[in-house]
C-alpha cells in the first residue's frame, strides 16, 4: 500500500515520473549546448581538440547512462545490445573527428528512448487503471460500532466492513446492512450501476455510489476478485506471442551479424584504399542504422497496448499469445445456460383454458393458484413462479397450504383450507384425470395448474383445469447480435449443452447457431472439443484443415475442463469463480457476449499494427543500410533510420490503446 502511494506521488499532472522528468531535463540541457556548439564550431575557429573537449560536455550529459549500460552489458556477457551499438558508433564518430554527429546521434537516440519510456508508461497506465482498483484501506467495524482503517491484507474472512459513499469495496462479501448503487464499470466495463441491498453479493474493486454499506467478507483479500484480477494482469506480459518471440530471436542473431558486418566494412575497404576515416565513418553509420530498437520495443508495445485496450472494455487477456490466437479462431464453441441464456428461469407466458371453459379463468387466478402450490418449494421452476407473482402483486399475501405432497417427477399437490391445487407436468394432470389441453413449446417447461374446491360450496366432483404456465430460460438480448458478428468474420458458432435437444435447437434457431450438440455431460463436452481440434470439423468456419483454432466460451463453473482444453478458453461473467480465472485464457468481466467479437477486433487491430511496424522498420533499415554501406547515407540518415523509425513505430503501436467499441 505504501509503495502504491509513493508511485502516485512520483507522478505529476503531465503523467511523467520523476525519472522521466530528470531524463527530459538532461536531454534539453544537452540539446541547447549542442545547438550553441554547432554555432561556435562554424564561427569561433576553435581547433579540433578544443571542439572535441567542448562537444564532450553535452555528450557526457546525455550519453553517460548509455555508456554505463554498455559497460554493464559487457560485464554481464550481454555485449550486442543497443547501448553497445550506440556507444561504439558515437565513439567511432569522435575518433574520425565528426564531433557534432557523435553528439547528435546520442542526443537523438536518447530522445527516442524518452518517447519509448513515455509510450511504455502510457500503455502500462492503461492497464494500471485496473491497478487503481486495488483498495488502499478497509474500514473494519469494531464491536462498539465504530470502525478503523486497516490494511486489506490484514482483514480476516468473516469480518464486518463499512464502505462509505465514494469508497471502493475492498474485499468480496455479502451486504448485511444498507442499500446503494454500486458502480462496476471499472471491473466489468458496464456503465449502469447495480443496486445492492442486504443479502446481495458484492465484489471488490467496485465503487459504492450512495449510502453506507456494511459488508461481511466471504474471502481474504489475497483470494478476492480484485486481487486475482490484478495478479492476472501483472502476469500477462510473461506470456509472449509467436510474433514477439520471433522478434526476440531475430534481434539476438541480427545484432552480432551487423556488428561483424560493420567491422568488416571498416577494415577491409580501408586496407584496400587506405582511407580509414571514410570507411570507419561508414561503419559507424552502418551501426547506428542497424540498431533494432524499433522492432524490439514497438512490437511488444503493440501487444501490451492491445491488452490494455481490452482491459478497458472489461476483457482480461492472460497474455499476448492468447491475443494473437484470437485472430486465428476458426470456431467458437459455446455453452448455452448462463452464456447464451441468462441462466435464470422466468414465466414467459400463460395459456388459459380454451373451448367451453374459455373466459372462466383469469391470468391472475392462474398465477395465484400456481404460486400458492409452489411457495414452499426451492426448485428453480417453483422459484420462478413465486418471482412472477411477487412482481405482478407485490402487496398481496399468499395463503399458506395446510400440507404439500410431492409427486416425484410430476409436480406438487397442495392442500389449502378450501381447495386442493395441482401444479405439475402432463403426467400429474393425467394421474388425477384432469381434462386439459397440452401446450407445445420446445423451449419452455410447461406447468399445468388445476384446482378442486373442498369447501362444500362449489363443485367438489373433480378438478377444474386453470391453464398452463410456460417457463423458460430467457435468451440474452445481445446474444443474437454477438453470434452474427462472429459469423461475419467467418467463425463458425457451435453450441454444446447438457439441456434437452428440443430446447437447445430452439435457442440455436433463434440465434442462428451453425451446429448444436445437446444432452452432454461435462466430459462429453471435452470429447466434442477434442473432435473439433483433431478433425477440423468447424462446418462453415475459416479453418477446415487438420489443426483448426477452437475457442470455447462458458460460464466457468462446470466448464473448467473444456476451457482448459480449447485453444482459447473464454470465461463469461465469472469474476467470482476461481475455476474460471485459473482455467480460462480470456476472462469477460461481465456476461456480455458482445465482448467476444470485441476481443477479436482488438486482437486483429493489434496484430495489424505489429505487422505494420515489422514491415516498416525492416524496410527502412535495409534500404538505408545499403545506402550507408555505399556511402550514400550519412549519420543524419542513420539517425532517422534508428531514432526516427523507432519513434514512428512506437507512435503507431500506441494506436492499439485507442480502441472505441462501436
Amino acid at each position: 500500500m505504501q509503495r502504491k502511494r509513493q508511485r502516485k506521488e512520483q507522478m505529476n499532472t503531465s503523467g511523467l515520473t520523476k525519472k522521466q522528468k530528470k531524463e527530459l531535463s538532461r536531454i534539453l540541457i544537452a540539446g541547447i549546448l549542442f545547438i550553441l556548439l554547432m554555432i561556435v564550431e562554424h564561427t569561433a575557429g576553435i581547433g579540433r581538440w578544443g571542439m572535441f573537449a567542448l562537444f564532450l560536455i553535452p555528450y557526457v550529459i546525455v550519453g553517460l547512462p548509455v555508456l554505463w549500460d554498455a559497460v554493464r552489458g559487457i560485464g554481464h556477457g550481454q555485449i550486442f545490445d543497443e547501448s553497445f551499438l550506440m556507444s561504439l558508433a558515437t565513439i567511432g564518430a569522435f575518433v574520425v573527428g565528426e564531433n557534432g554527429e557523435a553528439v547528435a546521434v546520442m542526443l537523438f537516440y536518447q530522445i527516442g528512448e524518452f518517447f519509448q519510456s513515455y509510450a511504455v508508461g502510457k500503455s502500462r497506465r492503461s492497464i494500471s487503471a485496473l491497478m487503481e482498483l486495488a483498495p488502499e484501506y478497509a474500514n473494519l467495524v469494531q464491536e462498539d460500532g465504530s470502525f478503523t482503517e486497516t490494511d486489506p491484507d490484514e482483514v480476516e474472512k468473516g469480518s464486518l466492513l463499512a464502505v462509505l459513499p465514494g469508497e471502493k469495496i475492498p474485499i468480496d462479501g455479502i451486504v448485511e446492512e444498507g442499500e446503494s448503487l454500486v458502480s462496476t464499470a471499472a471491473m466489468t466495463g458496464e456503465p449502469v450501476p447495480r443496486r445492492v441491498h442486504p443479502g446481495s453479493e458484492v465484489i471488490s474493486g467496485c465503487v459504492n455510489g450512495e449510502g453506507m454499506l456494511r459488508i461481511r467478507t466471504t474471502k481474504r483479500y489475497e483470494d478476492s476478485t480484485v486481487s486475482r484480477v490484478l495478479e492476472l494482469v501483472e502476469n500477462a506480459s510473461a506470456r509472449k506471442s509467436h510474433t514477439e518471440n520471433f522478434i526476440t530471436r531475430f534481434a539476438r542473431y541480427y545484432t552480432p551479424v551487423v556488428v561483424i558486418g560493420a567491422l568488416a566494412l571498416a577494415v577491409i575497404p580501408s586496407l584496400i584504399t587506405g582511407d580509414w576515416k571514410e570507411w570507419i565513418l561508414r561503419a559507424c553509420t552502418f551501426l547506428v542504422i542497424s540498431c533494432p530498437c524499433a522492432l524490439v520495443i514497438s512490437v511488444p508495445l503493440s501487444f501490451f497496448g492491445g491488452i490494455g485496450a481490452a482491459s478497458k472494455q472489461g476483457i482480461l487477456v492472460k497474455g499476448s499469445n492468447y491475443l494473437e490466437m484470437l485472430t486465428e479462431v476458426d470456431a467458437l464453441v459455446t455453452d448455452k445456460t448462463g452464456t447464451l441464456t441468462r441462466g435464470v428461469f422466468a414465466v414467459q407466458n400463460m395459456v388459459l383454458p380454451a373451448g367451453d371453459t374459455a373466459g372462466t379463468v383469469s391470468e391472475t387466478e392462474l398465477l395465484a393458484a400456481a404460486a400458492e402450490a409452489e411457495q414452499l418449494s426451492t426448485h428453480p421452476i417453483a422459484l420462478s413462479v413465486a418471482e412472477a407473482f411477487a412482481q405482478r402483486f407485490p402487496d398481496r399475501m399468499l395463503s399458506a397450504p395446510v400440507s404439500v405432497h410431492n409427486h416425484s417427477g410430476q409436480g406438487v399437490e397442495a392442500v389449502m383450507e378450501d381447495r386442493i391445487i395441482l401444479a405439475g407436468n402432463a403426467g400429474l394432470m393425467k394421474a388425477f384425470a384432469v381434462s386439459f389441453a397440452e401446450a407445445e413449446d420446445p423451449v419452455s417447461t410447461v406447468v399445468y395448474v388445476a384446482a378442486k374446491d373442498t369447501s362444500g360450496e362449489g363443485n367438489a366432483d373433480g378438478f377444474r383445469y386453470l391453464g398452463a404456465l410456460l417457463i423458460a430460460d430467457e435468451v440474452k438480448p445481445e446474444a443474437k447480435g454477438a453470434v452474427a458478428e462472429m459469423k461475419k468474420t467467418g467463425v463458425a458458432v457451435i453450441m454444446l449443452t447438457g439441456d434437452r435437444k428440443e430446447a437447445a435447437q430452439a435457442v440455436a434457431d433463434i440465434l442462428g447457431i451453425d451446429r448444436v450438440c445437446a444432452e452432454l455431460l461435462p466430459a462429453d463436452k471435452v470429447q466434442k472439443v477434442e473432435e473439433l481440434l483433431s478433425r477440423g470439423n468447424t462446418e462453415g468456419g475459416k479453418g477446415t484443415g487438420e489443426t483448426p483454432c477452437v475457442a470455447f466460451a462458458g460460464d466457468g463453473i462446470n466448464d473448467a475442463p473444456v476451457l482448459a482444453r480449447a485453444d482459447v478458453g473464454i470465461a463469461m461473467g465469472s469474476l467470482g469463480s476461481d475455476a474460471a480465472i485459473e482455467a480460462a485464457d480470456v476472462v469477460i468481466m461481465d456476461d456480455d457476449l458482445r465482448k467476444i467479437p470485441t476481443a477479436v477486433r482488438i486482437a486483429k487491430k493489434t496484430m495489424r499494427i505489429a505487422r505494420q511496424n515489422i514491415v516498416f522498420a525492416l524496410g527502412v533499415k535495409v534500404l538505408i543500410l545499403i545506402l550507408g554501406a555505399l556511402g550514400l547515407a550519412n549519420m543524419w540518415a542513420a539517425v532517422f533510420a534508428d531514432v526516427g523509425v523507432a519513434v514512428i513505430a512506437i507512435l503507431n503501436a500506441m494506436r492499439t490503446l485507442r480502441y472505441k467499441n462501436v
